[in-house]
C-alpha cells in the first residue's frame, strides 16, 4: 500500500554515492550482524526455505532460549517483510522467540522463484499459508500454541486466524492493526484531504477528490496511491518510512543490495490481494475472541487511525483484553520505538501467555 515511498527511498538509497554509501553500509551490516548473533545454550536461530502451499517460502526463526513464548508475525503491505527490523528489534528476542515469514509474493520468498513461481495471489491462498506456517512452527517447537502478531495488512489475517483458530494461538496482538468496516468510517480520508489542502498540493486534492466516495469501488492501483498520499502528506509518516524502513533495509545484514528493488516489486505485486478485502466488516465478522486479545497502535497513525482500532477493541469480548498507544508514533509503531513495544510485549502479554505474575519479566 505505501510502494511508491518505499520505490523512491530505495531510488535515493542506490543513487547515492557509491564509495562514501557502500562502505558505511558495509560497516553498519557489519555491526548489526554482530549485534544479531545468538549463541546462548538453549537459543535458536534458524533461517531458510520450506514448503507452503506449493511452493517455497522462507522463514525466520530466533530467539535466545527455546523456553520462551513463541510469536508468529505476520507482516504487512502487503508484500512488506518485517525481517529487515533484525537488528532494531534484537531485544525482543531475549523474552521471545521471534518467528517472520516472507509470503508469497514477499521479499526472500519472491526472490526464490520469482514472479512466476508466486503461485495464486489472493487473500484466500496467503491465509491458507499463514495456516500451514502456524501448523510447521508448532510441530518445530513443540508449542501447543503460539503468540500471534499482526502487523498492519498482516493484522487483517491476525484478526480471522484469532476468531477461527483460539486453540492454536494463544494470545492475539495487533499493531497497525488495520480495521474493515465495509467503508462507513472516512476519517482517514476527509483528513488527508485536510492535510493536502493546507499544503495546496493541488495536483494530488484533485487526484483524491477524484476517487469514488465508496472506497469499496477503488482499485487495488487506487487503494496503493491513497495510501501513498496518506503517508507522505504526513511527516512523521514520511520519516518513519525512510529512516525506520527504508533505512533498517539499507543496513540490514540478511539482505543484499538485489533486494532493496525486490523488496519494492514485491509489494507491488502483492497489491492485487488488497481486492478481497475492500467488503470486510470486522463488527460483522464477529467481536467475540476466545483468546487474549490485544492492539498496541501509534498514537499519531494516518493510515490505520488509533480511533477506529479502538471503537472496535471497545467491543471485543475476550477472556482478557488491553490497549495501548505507542506515543508519538504514526505507522510502524513497534518498529518505531521497539523497546516501549517490547515494554508492552512483557507488562501486558507475557504474564498471560506464559503465566508469570505482571511486573516479573523485566527488560
Amino acid at each position: 500500500m505505501i510502494t511508491t515511498i518505499a520505490a523512491t527511498s530505495a531510488a535515493v538509497l542506490l543513487a547515492a554515492p557509491a564509495v562514501g554509501a557502500l562502505g558505511h553500509r558495509a560497516i553498519k551490516r557489519s555491526r548489526n550482524a554482530s549485534l544479531m548473533k545468538i549463541d546462548t545454550p538453549n537459543g535458536i536461530d534458524e533461517q531458510g526455505f520450506v514448503s507452503i502451499g506449493g511452493i517455497d517460502q522462507w522463514i525466520s526463526v530466533r530467539g535466545e532460549d527455546l523456553a520462551n513464548p513463541v510469536v508468529l508475525e505476520l507482516h504487512g503491505g502487503p508484500g512488506a517483510s518485517t525481517a529487515i527490523f533484525g537488528p532494531r528489534t534484537r531485544s525482543w528476542e531475549k523474552h521471545f522467540t521471534i518467528v517472520r515469514w516472507d509470503m508469497r509474493g514477499a521479499l526472500k520468498t519472491l526472490g526464490r522463484s520469482g514472479p512466476e513461481g508466486q503461485g495464486e495471489m489472493t487473500f484466500e491462498r496467503i491465509y491458507a499459508d499463514a495456516i500451514e506456517v502456524t501448523d510447521h512452527i508448532r510441530v518445530r517447537l513443540g508449542a501447543e500454541k503460539i503468540v500471534l502478531l499482526g502487523h498492519s495488512y498482516g493484522s487483517a489475517f491476525g484478526l480471522r486466524l484469532a476468531r477461527e483458530f483460539p486453540e492454536r494461538y494463544s494470545a492475539y496482538i495487533g499493531t497497525d492493526q488495520n480495521i474493515h468496516d465495509a467503508g462507513r468510517d472516512d476519517s482517514a480520508h476527509q483528513a488527508l484531504l485536510t492535510r493536502l489542502r493546507a499544503t495546496g498540493k493541488r495536483k494530488e486534492l484533485a487526484a483524491v477528490e477524484a476517487l469514488d466516495p465508496d472506497e469499496r469501488q477503488w482499485t487495488a492501483r487506487q487503494r496503493a496511491m491513497h495510501a501513498k498520499l496518506l503517508a507522505t502528506s504526513d511527516p512523521l509518516t514520511l520519516d518513519t518510512m525512510k529512516k525506520v524502513v527504508m533505512g533498517s533495509l539499507w543496513f540490514s545484514p540478511l539482505h543484499s543490495l538485489r533486494e532493496l528493488g525486490r523488496f519494492v516489486k514485491g509489494m507491488t505485486i502483492s497489491e492485487q490481494i488488497t481486492e478481497a478485502t475492500t467488503g470486510f466488516d470486522d463488527w460483522a465478522e464477529g467481536t467475540k475472541f476466545e483468546l487474549p486479545f490485544f492492539i498496541f497502535q501509534g498514537d499519531k497513525d494516518v493510515l490505520a487511525p488509533p480511533e477506529l482500532a479502538r471503537r472496535f477493541f471497545d467491543d471485543v469480548q475476550a477472556p482478557v483484553k488491553d490497549f495501548a498507544l505507542i506515543e508519538d508514533c504514526s505507522h510502524f509503531a513497534a518498529f518505531r520505538r521497539p523497546e516501549r513495544f517490547l515494554e508492552l510485549l512483557l507488562t501486558r502479554v507475557r504474564p498471560v501467555v506464559a503465566g508469570e505474575p505482571a511486573g516479573t519479566a523485566g527488560i
